[in-house]
């Protein structure tokens, strides 16, 4: 199958192109945790209540999926306001996220 969704992943100083297809991975917390070695990343497994894939949504080119009501108590929960600031657990992977550019907040 042609990986056509690129995402395009800061962490540190290091820069990483990454490629999927849609349904390959079910969420970009996912996708990332099988391309990159991220220290405690995603210890809820998806869950969206730890708040340990926090993401910073650097550029897109399309509109992602609105942050749920799940996703905004965790992020309220954990003190963060900037709206570029995301859960990669709830990020779905779909063609909306082809071009996202994103940094692993730490």
């Amino acid at each position: 199958m042609d990986k056509n969704i690129e995402i395009i992943v800061l962490n540190g100083s290091e820069k990483i192109t990454l490629n999927t297809y849609t349904n390959e991975y079910e969420n970009l917390m996912e996708l990332l945790n099988d391309n990159i070695f991220i220290n405690n990343f995603g210890e809820c497994k998806g869950v969206g209540k730890c708040c340990t894939c926090l993401i910073e949504i650097i550029t897109k080119k399309t509109k992602i999926i609105d942050v749920n009501r799940n996703e905004q108590i965790t992020l309220k929960k954990h003190n963060i306001s900037n709206l570029n600031k995301r859960l990669a657990c709830q990020i779905m992977i779909d063609s909306n996220i082809h071009n996202l550019e994103i940094a692993i907040v730490n």
